[in-house]
Parts: structure tokens; C-alpha cells; sequence
């Protein structure tokens, strides 16, 4: 893995947030990484319970000032920076005061996912990918973690096939354990075709379940990795029917497990 460039994305992330499975997957899977010398880097969103000050956070202006189109409204793009303490690792934050300031993960007090979840998704696919572009950081590996980064895979396929820094890529997506009950939002497609992405690609967002998110988000990716014990058999049973290489659970635990699979069923 020595200087092979991996980008993880993932909506939770330690030391930031709270030590959810995800979240403490997020920083350890990169760590190994690094360990073994590659170089990673981390994305997630600024959300407004994470303690700016504390984790020292700050704004990286050269990356900022971008308008970003969702449903055709323009939305500011804003990026901030830190590093995990005693690592070599540093971590982009993509912010909204919109999207993000509110102090709350991706569900309100009575753990329903927010309204505008759609919206917050598109906003964070596209604010990364166009962060990476300007970082000019092309990475070998795009790993993802949970349902809210599963429109990466279709963007980068449709609205970003052109792009050259992503042209040798290849994304691996882990599925966790579901979260939530019903549809995101009835909506979801149509907001997503205004980027003039076919409505082909778009079946999986008409019904915009959990289980869907995944599928679509397995309809484009290299590689999958069952990264919780409670993940769906029918994602799992999905998964296997793709024929691209995967980590179950159990292998996923394994000491450098990522390290290997990355190298021999990804790379290779």
C-alpha cells in the first residue's frame, strides 16, 4: 500500500462525533492504512454539535467560496480542516449553514432523518468531489461509509465521468447496519435528475429506503465490505450477486484485513 491514496468519506467520524460502529470504522481503517504507508485522507460534514474549537478546526479559504447547484439553488461551499491529534492524518469538514449548522447528526429529537436529507447528500457529493479536484489529489481507492455517501458512486460515474483525476479510481462501499424505517424522500430522484443524470440510474431513488441507498450505491462500486453484524442479508445476498470482490464481517475484523484486500482484490 506504500504511497497509494485513499479517500475515505464517511457522515461519521471519530474523534468528532460520537463512537458509532461507523464512526470508529472511519478512523481506524485509514490509520491502518497510513500505517502501512499510504496516504489518506477524510472527509465528512461540519455538522453544528462538533466542537470547533476543541478539535481545532479552520476554514481553508483557497478551498472555499464555490456555489454549489442543488434543485437549482445555488449554496455556498465551505471547507474546514483538522488533524486527528497524534496521527498523520488530516480530515475535511464540508459546511453549509444551510445543510449543516444545526446541532444534529442526520436525525431530529424524535430520531427521524431530517427533511432535507436529499439535499444534504447531493450538496456533500458534489462539495467533496469538487474539493478533491481543486486538492488535485487523485486517489487510488474512494472508500465509503453508510447510506449517506451513496450517491458518490453514480456522480462520479454520470455528472463527473470526465474527470480525469478520477479516472483510475476504484470504490469500495461499506454497508452498515440499517438506521432508519421508510423513504428519505419522495423527491429524491427528481432532485438528482436536474444534474442531468438518465433516469435509468435513478430506479433506486423513486423509493429512496435504506436498502435501495445501498443498491445503488453497489450498482457502482468495485468492491463492497458487510461492515456491521446487523447489516441486511438482502444488501448482503445483493452484494455477492454483483460478482466484485467483498469482505464479510468476520474478515473485515481481521488484523490489516483492509490493508490485504485492498492490495489483492482492488489493486491488483
Amino acid at each position: 500500500m506504500k504511497d497509494k491514496k485513499v479517500l475515505n468519506i464517511s457522515s461519521e467520524v471519530v474523534p468528532y462525533l460520537p463512537q458509532t460502529n461507523q464512526a470508529i470504522s472511519s478512523f481506524k481503517i485509514p490509520k491502518n492504512i497510513n500505517d502501512h504507508g499510504g496516504q489518506t485522507r477524510i472527509f465528512m460534514p461540519r455538522y453544528g454539535l462538533i466542537n470547533e474549537r476543541r478539535h481545532q478546526l479552520h476554514e481553508v479559504i483557497r478551498l472555499s467560496g464555490m456555489n454549489l447547484v442543488i434543485n437549482d439553488v445555488d449554496m455556498p461551499l465551505i471547507i474546514k480542516v483538522a488533524s486527528i491529534p497524534k496521527e498523520r492524518m488530516q480530515v475535511y469538514f464540508i459546511d453549509n449553514e444551510e445543510y449543516f449548522k444545526r446541532r444534529a447528526i442526520l436525525k431530529d429529537d424524535k430520531q427521524m432523518p431530517f427533511a432535507d436529507n436529499d439535499e444534504r447528500m447531493i450538496f456533500f457529493t458534489k462539495g467533496v468531489i469538487e474539493t478533491v479536484k481543486k486538492l488535485n489529489w487523485p486517489p487510488d481507492i474512494i472508500h465509503l461509509h453508510g447510506w449517506f455517501t451513496s450517491l458518490f458512486p453514480l456522480y462520479l460515474n454520470t455528472y463527473y465521468k470526465d474527470e480525469p483525476i478520477f479516472a483510475n479510481s476504484k470504490i469500495i462501499t461499506s454497508v452498515y447496519a440499517k438506521d432508519f424505517e421508510g423513504v428519505l424522500s419522495d423527491q429524491f430522484h427528481k432532485k438528482v435528475a436536474f444534474d442531468d443524470i438518465s433516469a435509468e440510474f435513478l430506479k433506486p431513488l423513486k423509493e429512496s429506503h435504506f436498502e435501495n441507498l445501498a443498491q445503488l450505491s453497489l450498482n457502482f462500486s468495485d468492491g463492497y465490505v458487510i461492515a456491521d453484524g446487523e447489516t441486511p442479508k438482502s444488501i448482503e445476498a445483493f452484494s455477492k450477486e454483483k460478482g466484485i470482490p467483498g469482505l464479510s464481517h468476520e474478515e473485515s475484523q481481521k488484523k490489516d484485513a483492509f490493508v490485504h484486500f485492498y492490495a489483492n482484490h482492488i489493486l491488483k
